[in-house]
């Protein structure tokens, strides 16, 4: 039968047989499997992949990508499942691509302070197996994120104050396009000026133009000191207005983070945080050797003082420091437990740091009329920040809660800022897209999409909205 009248089912079950001829064990069509594979962290729709295919290597992504390319059946690349914009949710007739077995470490150059990894391996495993080396790696999103799925979003975190983001800390990548060709970008030199920046290309393409398989990273020195410390303010805007002048300063400042009175009422219940009130809160760490450490602290104390702050409470001790970033990393389910039985859905807006106390006024004004409960947390030293909505988990809850973000994007694009800091576009971002970035970036993206990935097998319906065609 001619391919272009084969039904999906018929090019899917082509697929399949072509594949178990070499990979038979690698593959499930078990419920529990696939039911796994059919959703991330968010909460758009889910579809159950036709299969879930566990690549063991490159060559095994580039038989799966080979295969599907010549029978135009969708494939979606799937890590830890941690996204919260709907990037791993597959279409119907869709294979569920699982890197999670590609978790080898394939070279560690601690003289030049690099590593080159599989795509399936995570950030804590990397960062447990090279601590004898004395470096790490700093891109911290919180959660069991794979490093590939990292790339793809170009993730974030709380150290991108110091450290930056994924786009800055990728040196080259290994990337199977849709026919099943295997490339490689960039290298281990840190600067070239030869051809067009294809890492940076691949770096948060989202699984649309190819499927990341192996990531050479930037490695860091662990620092000699670590310090943290909490200050509460009663006034937001000076909380900000901290942030800001510790950034225009160039104080080296490890990580700063915002919870707003909402989130550190729900983070004092559920994380145990003794000694804190419901206060719009500050929290620092400071890195480097001890006499670097303690010129930092003199000088963020200054500003803190300066801008009406309640005085700083140390942690001292590794336990205490763990302790304090662990309230932070578990404020989504210290907003969760304020009701168990409802959905929290986390927007993602960023703004020039300039903006930021504006954008917050603005959200707050949202939040009182939409009547939800939306604690507000962020990455204050670079202007992002999440707003966790608390709603209903019905179809009229998350409705209630997609037009409140809606409202925040709005906000936010109004001051210049981007709809998403660090969790990408998935299918979440879709309508703010063109608001964004124009009709002519539009178009431009999608010529490449098409040009790359002619039959729209990857990962399709994501990063961009519907549009036309490309010709060419």
């Amino acid at each position: 039968m001619p391919e272009n009248s084969a039904s999906p089912a018929e090019r899917l079950h082509a697929v399949l047989a072509t594949l178990r001829t070499t990979m038979d064990t690698q593959i499930s069509s078990a419920p529990s499997v696939r039911e796994e594979h059919s959703h991330g962290e968010a909460m758009n729709a889910a579809c159950l992949p036709e299969a879930v295919v566990f690549a063991e290597s490159t060559d095994d992504v580039s038989a799966v990508l080979r295969a599907c390319h010549a029978h135009r059946v969708p494939v979606v690349a799937f890590g830890a499942g941690t996204s919260v914009e709907g990037h791993v949710v597959p279409p119907e007739h869709a294979i569920s691509l699982d890197l999670s077995r590609m978790t080898g470490i394939l070279a560690v150059n601690a003289e030049d302070l690099d590593c080159r990894v599989q795509a399936g391996l995570t950030r804590q495993s990397l960062n447990a197996q090279i601590r004898d080396t004395g470096l790490f790696f700093p891109v911290d999103p919180g959660g069991e994120a794979t490093l590939g799925g990292m790339c793809a979003t170009r993730a974030s975190g709380t150290a991108a104050v110091r450290y930056g983001t994924m786009k800055e800390n990728v040196l080259g990548l290994t990337v199977v396009l849709a026919t099943g060709e295997i490339i490689r970008t960039g290298g281990r030199v840190r600067k070239s000026s030869t051809g067009y920046d294809l890492t940076s290309l691949f770096v948060g393409s989202e699984g649309t133009l190819g499927v990341i398989t192996e990531v050479q990273l930037r490695l860091h020195g662990r620092p000699e000191t670590l310090s943290a410390a909490v200050c509460q303010f009663e006034n937001l805007h000076d909380a900000v207005q901290t942030a800001m002048e510790i950034i225009q300063c160039g104080i080296p400042i490890n990580r700063v983070e915002l919870m707003d009175p909402v989130q550190m009422q729900a983070s004092i219940q559920f994380s145990k945080l003794e000694g804190y009130r419901p206060l719009t809160t500050l929290f620092f760490e400071f890195a480097g050797a001890p006499a670097a450490v303690q010129e930092q602290v003199s000088a963020t104390e200054a500003l803190v003082e300066s801008n009406n702050g309640l005085g700083f409470a140390w942690a001292e001790s590794a336990e205490d420091r763990s302790r304090l970033w662990k309230a932070r990393h578990d404020a989504f389910w210290a907003a969760k437990a304020l009701d168990p039985q409802a959905r929290v859905i986390s927007t993602d807006c960023i703004v020039p740091i300039s903006r930021l106390g504006t954008l917050i006024d603005g959200v707050y004004e949202d939040i009182k009329a939409s009547g939800l409960r939306a604690p507000l947390l962020g990455h204050v030293g670079d202007g992002n920040f999440h707003t966790l909505i608390i709603t209903e988990d019905t179809p009229e809850g998350h409705a209630q809660a997609w037009e409140l973000d809606k409202k925040i994007v709005a906000r936010a694009l109004a001051l210049e800022g981007s709809c998403s800091g660090e969790h990408g576009v998935g299918m979440g971002k879709l309508d703010f897209l063109e608001t964004e970035h124009g009709a002519g970036a539009l178009s431009v993206m999608r010529a490449l999409k098409n040009t790359m990935d002619p039959h729209h097998i990857l990962n399709p319906g994501k990063l961009l909205p519907a549009g036309p065609v490309y010709q060419g």
